[in-house]
């Protein structure tokens, strides 16, 4: 290890999320508009390209990393990237963000080159309803895909679920219930102001975290761990199950102070921040220096003093940051 990765405020950074795609097969109305515009194939790291980005923080230090798109399974031959990614000497944890949809045909491939662990988004069990968060997706081949990635041997399996008022929160039960049937975890999700959704009202739409928890204790208490996966859930257990409950609430449980976390878009910026646009082009230095692992790596110690202290998302409704969430690296 060369150097450890610490920004201006004594946070050491453990944790990269390297998006792999801005594509993707659904669009979720919290996550895109519904007739969006792809970046250009020059614009897009190369799976070489991403794989020495990779490497370059592991070498940093940084102990795990979550690939992350737009859709990943998506992107063309991401199973080679992914046995490039699973083969670095000193990642220690080593997990995908998916819709589910591409499981089926992937996972066995993803489990064999070295993918470890898998969060796999689910905002509804009903099928319309589904089809209309995601205004592409087929609900059944979502839980075929969560069956094909239990089946391959994925633990620890986690859903994520970003609830919205008068939408789907009144499934928050159904979900719970759904994960301790079949052995998942899950992690309820507030809405991030990224990008001007036209589909809702964000205000209208707000639900915190301690309103899902609210519900979610009228039936099972749930009880505080200190569990961490290096990301931003607050995790909980059930006395009677082995499900964990995770809240990710950046709105009304802040966790700027502990973030341990950058992000890497598939245009190569590097994002020291979700909520702010603090950024250093890691596409250029790669495309100057091609093959020089420790210009990438020079660039990226530098870029520490740029990350912020916190964001400052509100409940309001603005759009704080323009950039799409499947633009940032969901």
């Amino acid at each position: 290890m060369d150097r450890e990765l610490i920004d201006d405020f004594g946070r050491r950074v453990r944790y990269v999320r390297i998006s792999v795609t801005d594509r993707c097969d659904f669009r979720c109305v919290y996550c895109m508009s519904e007739d969006m515009t792809f970046l250009p194939r020059a614009q897009v790291l190369t799976l070489e390209e991403l794989a020495t980005v990779a490497r370059a923080f592991v070498e940093l230090g940084v102990e795990k990393i979550r690939l992350t798109g737009g859709e990943p399974l998506v992107r063309r031959n991401i199973g080679h990237l992914v046995s490039e990614i699973g083969a670095l000497p000193g990642l220690k944890d080593f997990a995908m963000t998916t819709n589910g949809a591409g499981l089926g045909k992937h996972a066995v491939a993803l489990r064999d080159a070295g993918l470890q662990r898998l969060n796999i988004s689910l905002d509804s069990l009903d099928p319309e309803r589904f089809r209309r968060l995601t205004r592409t997706g087929d609900l059944e081949r979502v839980l075929a895909g969560i069956r094909a990635a239990r089946d391959a041997g994925f633990g620890r399996i986690k859903l994520n679920a970003v609830i919205l008022k008068g939408r789907n929160d009144d499934e928050v039960m159904d979900l719970v219930d759904f994960a301790r049937d079949e052995g998942l975890d899950i992690s309820f999700i507030e809405e991030m102001p990224l990008g001007d959704v036209s589909d809702h009202s964000r205000a209208e739409t707000y639900c915190s975290s301690d309103e899902v928890q609210d519900l979610i204790e009228a039936r099972y208490p749930l009880l505080p761990t200190a569990e961490s996966t290096l990301g931003p859930s607050r995790y909980f257990r059930m006395p009677d199950s082995e499900t964990r409950i995770g809240f990710i609430s950046p709105h009304s449980h802040n966790f700027c102070a502990s973030c341990n976390r950058v992000r890497v878009t598939v245009e190569g910026r590097l994002l020291l921040c979700l909520g702010n646009e603090h950024s250093v082009d890691l596409r250029a230095v790669l495309r100057r220096h091609p093959g020089d692992l420790d210009a990438l790596k020079e660039a990226i110690v530098n870029a520490m003093p740029l990350k912020p202290e916190r964001h400052h998302f509100t409940t309001d409704g603005d759009v704080q940051v323009v950039r799409f969430m499947n633009m940032t690296g969901g």
